[in-house]
């Protein structure tokens, strides 16, 4: 090869079907499988810091098997190869991700590497970059990366684009850039000589410029720009407010309301008290209808119960001194057995069944939310 010229690519998206993203980016002898993954505030990854705690909304996995260098071996937990590796590509990644407020996913990326021959870190970059595309992320611009190499002769330095495996372990430097278009998002330089002119740095960015724009170009073929929709497999949000004074009637003594909200609607719900006390709630599932239900009902939850109106309930319990219906999830009221009929009513299960479905007025809403119904007023007395 020449010292500029870049090793035949190939790619595609969209190769694992049930993804919400994928793609395969190969370049020589080195191929990432790069998949991207939607999810929700609760797949946050959670990272200690030296003073705090942090969690990321964006994050990146890289992986080198064994076998992708043509060894056997265990699979064990990643070194520290792989959590540099990892973290260079995420870094190159991550000034082109929109912000969770633009687009209000957890986004993971996870990068196999199938084979391996110079710059997986980089391949890791393009690939994940085109997994993102096809996962319909709006990122700012594609990105691809680089590593340039370097030979210090007696007389001459020369400058390597796209460096292999034995190039880079032969050669002098290992300069892994990573960048749009525009200009570089993150790299990264190993040296094995005692330092670099400014002119050889000039030189090697301008070459890994070029390099970068054919790669980009390469990759351009296969998709150039984020896909308009997301994933059917991905999780469909919808989001709410309310009053901060609601927060604890939707989630409910331990919890209760809210468990037992998303274990009937199939929906996973979120919430959390902005600056202004108000109570932000995210619902995602699968089905947006099911998002839609568990939106219905918090606002029936949150929803202030008029005295005097008219309400479906169901039979919650049924005790001496009447029945407990449920006229909203969470809110249930007394229904007095002298509320029940006209007719002096000697027992509840006379007229009542535990699950049965009645309409009941609200005489008066008691103070600590105390509900007061009645059956018999909305039934005509005989004469």
């Amino acid at each position: 090869r020449a010292t500029d010229e870049i090793r035949d690519i190939w790619t595609q998206v969209g190769y694992m079907p049930r993804t919400h993203g994928s793609a395969i980016f190969t370049r020589g002898e080195t191929q990432a499988l790069v998949s991207a993954t939607l999810g929700t505030r609760r797949d946050e990854q959670s990272v200690d810091t030296l003073f705090d705690q942090e969690a990321k909304q964006f994050y990146l996995h890289y992986s080198f098997p064994p076998y992708s260098v043509g060894e056997a071996g265990f699979l064990r937990g990643p070194g520290r190869r792989e959590i540099g590796h990892g973290h260079l590509a995420e870094r190159s990644l991550r000034m082109m991700m929109p912000t969770f407020e633009e687009f209000g996913y957890v986004i993971r990326i996870i990068s196999d590497i199938t084979e391996s021959n110079g710059s997986s870190s980089m391949a890791s970059v393009c690939g994940g970059s085109m997994a993102l595309m096809d996962a319909g992320v709006p990122i700012k611009k594609p990105v691809a990366g680089i590593a340039m190499g370097m030979i210090v002769g007696k007389d001459n330095t020369a400058i390597l684009s796209d460096i292999r495996g034995e190039e880079d372990f032969m050669g002098d430097m290992d300069f892994k850039t990573a960048g749009t278009s525009d200009g570089i998002t993150a790299c990264q330089m190993d040296m094995k000589v005692q330092g670099i002119s400014f002119e050889t740095i000039e030189e090697a960015l301008e070459q890994a410029h070029k390099g970068r724009m054919h790669i980009l170009g390469e990759m351009a073929k296969t998709i150039s720009s984020p896909r308009e929709n997301i994933s059917q497999y991905a999780p469909q949000f919808l989001r709410m407010e309310i009053d901060g004074s609601d927060i604890g009637a939707v989630i409910g003594p331990g919890g209760k309301v809210i468990q037992t909200l998303q274990k009937e609607t199939g929906t996973e719900i979120i919430i959390e008290e902005d600056s202004n006390g108000k109570g932000q709630i995210t619902i995602s599932a699968n089905d947006l209808d099911k998002a839609e239900e568990a939106k219905k009902r918090i606002k029936m939850i949150v929803g202030h119960l008029e005295e005097g109106a008219t309400y479906k309930g169901v039979v919650k319990s049924i005790k001496d001194f009447g029945a407990f219906v449920e006229v909203a999830p969470g809110k249930d009221g007394l229904l007095h057995i002298s509320e029940i009929d006209h007719k002096r009513v000697e027992k509840v299960t006379d007229y009542l069944q535990l699950g049965d479905e009645i309409e009941v007025k609200l005489l008066k809403v008691e103070h600590g939310g105390k509900l007061r119904l009645s059956r018999k007023a909305l039934i005509e007395k005989e004469d």
